[in-house]
């Protein structure tokens, strides 16, 4: 999904990091809109139709069109070209399938991380809780916060790294210029992901959206460098 990956499971095997990894490259191979030979690429070219669907891929597009309704219509796999683009939810979802197979192996103190949104559990190698900091996007050397998850899964949207890739679904030839970026904290990566994706593409407004879900928590940064956040985000920090 043209981001990059990191894993750390604290006692781990070579063998359990493989399976992790081969998790993820069955993810890509089968969602990649970068892959020609995809299935979500297929789907796209028409060569693969609704009835052929794998069971993954219909999971996906429940789950989808769950997330829209629940966010008032602005979380949408399907970009203003037509096409559908599943990333906004399969990167979270694949993180936490990868959480759900090292718990299967054994291993209950990991850090999973594809492009800034991260499942942790359990503690590091030293035995101290896992920490995450909350880049600066007009300095990414810059980390403006540092949160401890204790379990909960965390999400980052924004334009500062892949530019204008997140649209607001009901103005899809409007670029997001008021924020920069949002982070959410969730019950686990895949609730915050789907959640962080939908209120980035509603502006400033997301991060009352995110105030209003019982057991989430966000961090906003605007255009201008002004952070927002919600009310029980302070408790997460260090």
């Amino acid at each position: 999904m043209g981001m990059p990956a990191t894993v750390e499971i604290v006692g781990g095997t070579q063998e359990s990091l493989d399976a992790v990894f081969s998790y993820f490259n069955e993810v890509d191979a089968r969602f990649s809109t970068y892959k020609q030979e995809s299935e979500i690429s297929k789907i796209n070219r028409g060569e693969i139709k609704e009835p052929d669907y794998s069971s993954e891929m219909r999971e996906i597009f429940a789950l989808a069109e769950q997330t829209k309704k629940e966010t008032g219509g602005y979380f949408s796999i399907t970009t203003p070209g037509g096409s559908i683009d599943p990333s906004g939810i399969v990167k979270g979802w694949a993180i936490r399938g990868a959480a759900t197979r090292a718990q299967a192996m054994g291993y209950h103190n990991y850090f999973l991380d594809i492009g800034g949104d991260i499942q942790s559990s359990g503690t590091d190698e030293t035995g101290a809780d896992w920490t995450v900091g909350i880049r600066n996007p007009f300095n990414r050397d810059e980390i403006v916060k540092a949160i401890r998850p204790l379990g909960r899964g965390i999400a980052t949207s924004g334009t500062y790294i892949r530019g204008q890739h997140i649209y607001n679904p009901h103005a899809p030839g409007q670029e997001i210029r008021d924020i920069v970026s949002l982070t959410v904290v969730g019950p686990d990566v895949y609730e915050a992901d789907r959640f962080a994706t939908a209120a980035f593409a509603m502006g400033k407004g997301g991060i009352a959206f995110i105030e209003a879900l019982p057991g989430y928590e966000g961090y906003l940064i605007d255009g201008g460098g002004v952070a927002t956040m919600t009310t029980g985000f302070e408790s997460l920090t260090l």
